[in-house]
């Protein structure tokens, strides 16, 4: 049957592979993988022997298009990424419009998720979050994208890489001041690691002696009582972070005032 199949793929350990996914990669005509070297190894584990196609961010575009046609001309096809769900800060999110636009069907067979796992051990509320993926190297789109997070009161979940974790860990708290952290590392795997801890004890900790392996940071969204903690410094600090990441420095004034309810002249005037 002519079905673009999603496919959740172990993030460490093999043993949580469901058995719907395993029935699935054994029926589907071919398998479009993010990175074939990294899917071969599951599908050799597990005796399953099928073609693939590689399908990853420089190359979505036109093997998409193919993709499409091959389930257009009859076949099946499943969709995995290196590990976990899919679509999730993945190239994968294209093909799923690509289908849409060209009425091919699409099922998702649910399996592990890094951003579900880290969120449940991570011992911040769970009722109300939100995905924030990696953040940008780019250190104007970072900074905005922190800044438009600061009022953010939901529990908010980013990806990182362990050689870029030192400097978010610092423009975390810089953005957001000490609030509480939960670095999941190595989920699943041998070395999993649940670091229950805040933005400022993690920059202490953590900055000078990094950590290895796969990361989700958890970070607790804003309360109703720290509205009540900013001082004025804490004010001239956001501004100065704001101003550092190219704010003018009556503007990085003004968000200040926004975030910590600090009149912005009293502000401004501690910056000149």
């Amino acid at each position: 049957m002519s079905i673009l199949y999603v496919v959740g793929t172990p993030i460490g350990n093999l043993g949580d592979i469901s058995q719907r996914a395993l029935d699935t990669l054994n029926e589907v005509d071919f398998i479009a993988a993010e990175d074939t070297r990294v899917t071969l190894k599951l599908l050799n584990h597990f005796g399953i022997k099928k073609p693939m196609v590689s399908y990853f961010e420089h190359n979505k575009e036109y093997r998409g298009q193919i993709i499409c046609d091959r389930i257009k001309g009859g076949e099946s096809c499943a969709i995995v990424t290196d590990a976990g769900m899919p679509c999730i800060s993945d190239p994968g999110e294209l093909l799923i419009k690509q289908c849409e636009e060209q009425d091919i069907k699409t099922v998702v067979v649910p399996g592990p998720s890094a951003v579900i796992s880290a969120l449940c051990v991570s011992g911040l509320a769970t009722g109300r979050f939100c995905f924030e993926g990696f953040l940008s190297v780019n250190k104007k789109s970072r900074a905005e994208h922190l800044e438009s997070l600061l009022s953010e009161k939901r529990t908010m979940i980013f990806y990182e890489a362990p050689h870029k974790l030192p400097n978010t860990l610092v423009d975390l708290l810089s953005a957001f001041g000490e609030r509480k952290l939960t670095i999941a590392r190595e989920l699943t795997k041998v070395h999993e690691e649940i670091i229950r801890t805040t933005t400022k004890e993690a920059v202490s900790r953590f900055v000078d002696a990094p950590l290895k392996g796969e990361i989700v940071l958890i970070l607790e969204g804003k309360t109703d009582e720290e509205e009540e903690l900013y001082t004025l410094e804490d004010a001239v600090k956001i501004a100065k972070n704001l101003i550092n990441n190219g704010e003018k420095p009556s503007n990085a004034a003004k968000e200040a005032s926004k975030i910590t309810k600090i009149r912005k002249n009293d502000i401004y005037k501690e910056l000149i």
